[in-house]
């Protein structure tokens, strides 16, 4: 090979190295670029995934406050059930035998959790640190303020919204607070006789009394009671008989610890709210934990001098006590016309001494109120939302909402 002939294949080698160089390069370059170009899009669409959570996120927590405001939805942060007070009874005589358990007849060595209340209750998101303890009445349970006949929201249901904790109370030897340590023997109530196992029959009774109508299933004339046959089976099978004959004393004692531990629990007084023959309870019920009283048609009132007016007057526990309809319009041959009658009269002597005394009691009589057709359970009836607001309005006034 000639020497211009070697230099010639030196410069094609040269250059053939030099290109596939460069042609290297440019492929480590691009292959470089599209690495950047792919980390800058997963970057991108990372931020655009995170920013959308995070707005999803806002979305939610601010619809969350503002179903939170919203007085028609209500929002619970906490809810559950606890039993107050109550007695564990003697051991029965004998020794327990742990091989025959419950098939002893005898229950040798046993004892039985009797006579506490029960509480279900339910706290607010917009809680104002004012709770309601609802207690019921005769033949009646905790069901009767959470719901209505027809279905529509209850008086517990009313409150929550406008930021009140409900306590709602199946008081002892009740409901779900039915254990006790013997059957009731209350031959005038609950049971045909004093020896019997078998309960009084009461549907058209108690109708009469509560002043629903004359007779069931009629309505008195303006009622504001739900109407159609379905609502009054409802009605109906909300009576809860007592499992132990009725006892006040036991009743208030177990509604005393209720109040303490709502109190505990809380921190705050309570809002008693109580009904027909849960309000003589309630006037028994130790004071010291209760921030108001609101009293539907108690079957009585306090008399002036006595316990239960002193402990009300020494706590400074202002009362509203109200009644519906169909007592001065009533009719005038049957006896629970009169019977109302002078209990609304006896309510009215009570805040008049009340009242002179220093205290704070008002009597509300719904019909001078403009408010008509209510019967024993306006809690329940078809305007339970407007009595609501004038009892919201008079714990306005007394700083409680």
């Amino acid at each position: 090979m000639n020497k211009e002939r070697e230099d010639e294949m030196k410069r094609s080698i040269l250059s053939l190295l030099l290109t596939v160089t460069i042609l290297a390069g440019c492929g480590a370059a691009a292959a470089t670029s599209d690495d950047k170009a792919d980390t800058t899009v997963s970057a991108e669409t990372s931020a655009e995934e995170t920013s959308a959570s995070v707005e999803t996120d806002e979305v939610a927590s601010t619809e969350n406050e503002d179903k939170a405001m919203d007085s028609d939805v209500l929002m619970i942060t906490d809810q559950g059930m606890f039993s107050s007070g109550g007695t564990v009874t003697d051991p029965i005589e004998g020794e327990y035998d742990p091989a025959t358990s419950w098939t002893d007849p005898t229950r040798a060595g046993n004892t039985a959790h009797v006579d506490h209340a029960n509480v279900f209750y339910q706290i607010p998101a917009n809680d104002n640190g004012n709770p309601i303890v609802y207690l019921h009445g005769y033949g009646q349970s905790r069901m009767g303020w959470m719901t209505t006949p027809d279905g529509r929201d209850g008086w517990s249901d009313i409150f929550l919204k406008n930021g009140h904790a409900a306590f709602l109370v199946d008081q002892p030897r009740r409901g779900e607070a039915g254990q006790t340590a013997s059957m009731t023997m209350d031959g005038f109530l609950d049971t045909w006789a004093e020896d019997s196992k078998e309960y009084r029959a009461g549907d058209q009774a108690w109708y009469t009394h509560f002043r629903i109508g004359l007779v069931a299933p009629e309505r008195y004339e303006g009622s504001q009671f739900p109407e159609g046959e379905e609502a009054q089976n409802q009605f109906f099978r909300q009576m809860t008989p007592n499992t132990g004959s009725f006892d006040q004393a036991v009743e208030a004692a177990g509604m005393s610890e209720v109040l303490q531990d709502v109190k505990d629990m809380t921190g705050n007084k309570a809002i008693y709210i109580t009904h027909s023959q849960g309000g003589g309870v309630g006037w028994d019920t130790d004071m010291t934990n209760v921030a108001a009283i609101v009293a539907i048609e108690p079957g009585g009132t306090p008399m002036e001098g006595s316990d239960q007016f002193n402990a009300l007057f020494e706590n400074n526990v202002p009362i509203i006590i109200y009644f519906g309809d169909y007592i001065d319009n009533g009719p005038e041959e049957i006896m629970s016309t009169g019977f109302w009658a002078g209990v609304r009269d006896g309510a009215v002597a009570f805040a008049e001494a009340y009242n002179a005394a220093g205290g704070d009691c008002t009597v509300v009589n719904l019909p001078d109120e403009g408010i008509t057709g209510n019967s024993h359970f306006m809690f329940q009836e078809m305007n339970n939302d407007v009595i609501a607001a004038h009892i919201e309005n008079w714990l306005g006034e007394h700083g409680l909402n």
